[in-house]
């Protein structure tokens, strides 16, 4: 039968607190040699621990000498089981410790450290060149970063264990090492920012990111400095063997304690650690005292040496036989099982056990607690939790659940909750797993880091489990499974490596198998893109390849195929993803990385599948690259798209020679192609044109504009310009017609009023426009005067109404009556009758509508109208 829990219990402070020593395992023989001749890390939480020999101590040979032979790390569970073993071949190593997520660092002196996991992989990082110039002294390891002492005797924090640059604290002006010192870790300080405590002759410096504070003490030098879990207090042990607990901010003393005065410490003392936030343990070579906070102590006796690993609720000491784990026996359990308890929990458990024996006492026990009933089956729900035998546990819960029957309402899930983590527990605390937990350090962590502790032992099938007794998506767990079976069933140059899995059908039937296990087990919210980046890493890119092709996002294909240099299959799934944001990510990635001539032959290969993915990069390298535009339509052999782009060129292009140049590249294209002969002849013929209106301007010294110009545009400047000959050049070499070069010229000797030169242009011979164009033109351009001289060279018909348009009434009169036209000259009389009204409807013919004229006056109007009688 497994003994009563009181008979474990040392009682404190007059019996009013007990703590007890539980033995979590028993390890004699599985540690190497006297702990005390090795340099030890252990990790929290119930963590494994890290050994190294401390090479500054002599060790006998013996069995344990060929082992450490080398600078060696070996990594043991609790129970003694050996996890790891590193081999070191960097600089002297200054210090190892343990991160939150069980992942052990060494820092060697250069200023370089490691973040190794329990499968032995690691990520290297480097606290700088300066680090490495002035050495690294010595450093503090906390579970979310490092400070480090360097040679120069100023400190360097690292936060976090990302490799990121670290950060120089204040410089407290040290002139040699501190005599101690330890860090309070950011999320322990008010600050939120590392605190470092030196120990510095008499006195204590806190160190932090922006400055060094002297406390001003008078007791030092402290040899051992210890905070506590809650960073609330400090245990400082003098050069005298005295103990001395202070708060952290050093405002006030808690306990004072002469160590020199236990009976059976033999030594110097090796560890000062806390149990938990309320006492305080020291150990010697064969000895731990635990002291309390009114200076009451506990003497705990050792074979050889020991190494104690504080925790939240307690304090965990390895010896040579066994593994303790020592702390303050918590408030449900000294109600329930304290002798003589009169608590309610006290006689729920007894009316219970009275209940199992069929007593009748059962029934007057909890009539008598009727009232705190409920208090009581909680109590002992929490009694149960707290306990480490599995015998007591189930005692308090059956308790818990007699009592829970006599109540009409109560809710359960506090009940459910501890009975699901107890089993958790008990089946992690076991031997071969090693890892022990108390309920508080679970309920303080999380099930999911747990699981993730399980993980990095490769214990997959219980981690498995317990997420789906948790009722925990197993995710997290299948994830790990085929990353460790990835490297498992690595094969080696000469077949399959030590502890490799051999599959018969190769990457294949892996690929299958971690499919089906993801199917079977629902894990639909894994990745399959990292895992096929871990198979990638060591090296198996076609198991890589296979599993990417069963992730159904994109954006999580597409970058480690990039990374693979799987160009066409990524631009491809790009593609097929119609995520225009990820192609041009894949096109820019492909740009930067191949040649040229491969990136467009990948997308030309690419056919109608990557169609997409060719026309936007046409639509980018339009706005952002142009010549890379232009390599592409060459190298794709379109003479039709690269023509164009040389015009789009030319035409946004402001020097000459870089414009005529394109424009001759456009014509050199489209002559490539058959089918786009009037093309090549339209642009033979511009660049001919920009040739001669480059030389119009070098003739007219730059003063005239020529360049850009039309061909029609080119001969009006001429005339304009007074140039008549190079204009009929112009008009020659560009077979520009007769009636648009007359009509050029008719607007351009009009604009310069150069009449007489129109007369003898319009006499030079028969005008192919006519010459009421002529007229219509002057009267448009207000010179109705000039005009009117045209007009009796226009068709008779027309004679009078251009003379109206002219504003010449008496000879539009005189061309009707020379005419003997009546009604023409009624018409006229009519209109001009109209116009002189102020309100006239006349709408006039279209010609007259162009310029409207009415008669000057009523004198011209008689003469109108005698001319029309004198016809009668």
């Amino acid at each position: 039968m497994t003994e009563h829990p009181t008979l474990s219990w040392e009682a404190m402070q007059d019996g009013s607190v007990f703590y007890r020593r539980h033995q979590l395992y028993s390890i004699p023989g599985k540690l190497p040699g006297d702990l005390q001749d090795f340099i030890i890390a252990g990790c929290r939480y119930g963590g494994p621990i890290a050994l190294m020999r401390d090479t500054s101590k002599l060790v006998a040979l013996g069995r344990a000498a060929p082992t450490f032979s080398k600078a060696q790390i070996q990594v043991y569970s609790p129970a003694g089981e050996g996890l790891l073993l590193l081999s070191w071949d960097q600089a002297k190593i200054v210090r190892f410790g343990w991160t939150g997520d069980e992942r052990l660092v060494v820092l060697n002196e250069e200023g370089v450290y490691r973040v190794y996991d329990l499968q032995g992989e690691y990520e290297q990082h480097s606290l700088g060149s300066d680090a490495g110039e002035t050495g690294i002294v010595d450093a503090r390891i906390h579970e979310s970063g490092l400070v480090a002492l360097t040679g120069s005797l100023t400190f360097l924090e690292v936060r976090d264990w990302t490799g990121a640059k670290p950060l120089t604290l204040a410089n407290p002006g040290l002139a040699q090492p501190p005599q101690s010192w330890t860090v309070i870790p950011p999320d322990q300080t008010i600050s939120r920012h590392v605190e470092v405590l030196l120990s510095v002759d008499a006195t204590i410096y806190s160190v932090d990111n922006l400055e060094s504070v002297d406390q001003r003490l008078s007791r030092g030098p402290f040899v051992h400095m210890a905070p506590s879990p809650n960073g609330k207090s400090l245990a400082l042990l003098t050069f005298s063997g005295l103990l001395w607990v202070v708060s952290t901010d050093f405002q006030r003393s808690l306990a004072e304690f002469d160590t020199a005065g236990v009976a059976g410490a033999e030594g110097e003392v090796l560890q000062v650690e806390w149990c938990g936030n309320d006492a305080v343990l020291v150990t010697w070579s064969h000895l731990a005292v635990l002291v309390g906070p009114f200076g009451d102590t506990l003497q705990y006796f050792y074979s050889g040496s020991t190494f104690a690993v504080t925790e939240p609720d307690g304090v965990r000491v390895i010896g040579p036989d066994t593994c303790d784990f020592i702390q303050k026996v918590p408030a449900s359990s000294v109600s329930v099982f304290r002798p003589g308890s009169t608590s309610p929990s006290a006689i729920l458990f007894d009316a219970w056990e009275n209940f199992s024996r069929r007593s009748p006492k059962a029934d007057e026990s909890i009539r008598s607690i009727r009232p705190d009933l409920a208090a009581a089956v909680d109590e002992c729900i929490d009694a149960a939790a707290r306990e480490w035998e599995p015998y007591w546990q189930r005692r308090l819960l059956n308790a818990a659940k007699f009592g829970r029957s006599f109540l009409d309402l109560y809710d359960p899930s506090d009940f459910v909750h501890v009975g699901q983590a107890l089993k958790v527990l008990n089946a992690v605390r076991f031997y071969e797993i090693g890892i022990p937990l108390s309920y508080a350090q679970y309920t303080q962590l999380s099930p999911s880091h747990l699981i993730s502790r399980l993980l990095a032992r490769n214990l997959h099938l219980l981690a498995l489990r317990i997420s789906s007794y948790l009722s925990l998506p197993p995710d997290a767990v299948l994830k790990h499974w085929a990353c460790a079976k990835i490297l498992r069933s690595k094969p080696t140059a000469s077949g399959a490596g030590k502890g490799a899995e051999v599959l018969d059908g190769g990457e294949d039937a892996l690929c299958r198998v971690i499919v089906d296990k993801f199917e079977k087990l629902g894990g639909g919210g894994v990745s399959y893109a990292d895992i096929a980046k871990r198979a990638w890493e060591v090296g198996r890119a076609a198991l890589a390849t296979k599993l990417l092709d069963h992730e159904t996002k994109a954006s999580d294909q597409v970058p480690l195929l990039l990374s693979m240099q799987e160009d066409k299959l990524a631009l491809a799934k790009a593609v097929e993803s119609g995520d225009t944001d990820l192609v041009y990510h894949v096109l820019l990635h492909l740009q930067k990385r191949l040649s040229l001539g491969s990136f467009f032959r990948l997308i030309e290969e690419g056919g109608p599948r990557l169609a997409l993915a060719s026309r936007l990069l046409q639509v980018y390298a339009r706005e952002q690259n142009r010549d890379m535009l232009r390599d592409f339509y060459y190298s794709d052999d379109r003479r039709v798209e690269s023509a164009v782009l040389c015009l789009e060129d030319a035409a946004n292009s402001t020097d000459q020679a870089a414009k005529i140049a394109a424009v001759k590249a456009a014509q050199k294209f489209f002559s490539e192609d058959k089918d786009r002969s009037f093309e090549a002849k339209v642009t033979d013929e511009s660049v001919r044109l920009l040739t001669l209106q480059q030389q119009l301007e070098k003739e007219a010294d730059g003063k005239i504009a020529f360049f850009g110009l039309s061909v029609n545009e080119t001969i009006r400047t001429c005339l304009v310009n007074g140039m008549a000959k190079r204009a009929d050049k112009i008009k020659s070499d560009f077979k520009v017609p007769d009636r648009r070069f007359w009509y050029v010229k008719l607007h351009a000797l009009t604009e310069v009023r150069d009449f007489e030169g129109l007369e003898l242009f319009a006499r030079s011979k028969r005008s192919p426009i006519g010459y009421e164009a002529f007229v219509k033109h002057l009267v448009e351009k207000g010179h109705p005067k000039e005009a009117a001289s045209f007009v009796p060279r226009c068709d008779a018909p027309k004679r009078a109404d251009l003379y109206v348009l002219c504003g010449d009434w008496r000879a539009a009169a005189k061309e009707c009556k020379d005419r003997g036209d009546k009604a023409k000259l009624e018409c006229v009389l009519s209109a001009s009758d109209l116009l002189l009204a102020e309100d006239s409807p006349l709408t006039m013919p279209h010609f007259h509508r162009q310029l409207r004229k009415s008669c000057p006056n009523t004198l011209i109007a008689r003469e109108l109208e005698q001319t029309a009688a004198s016809m009668k």
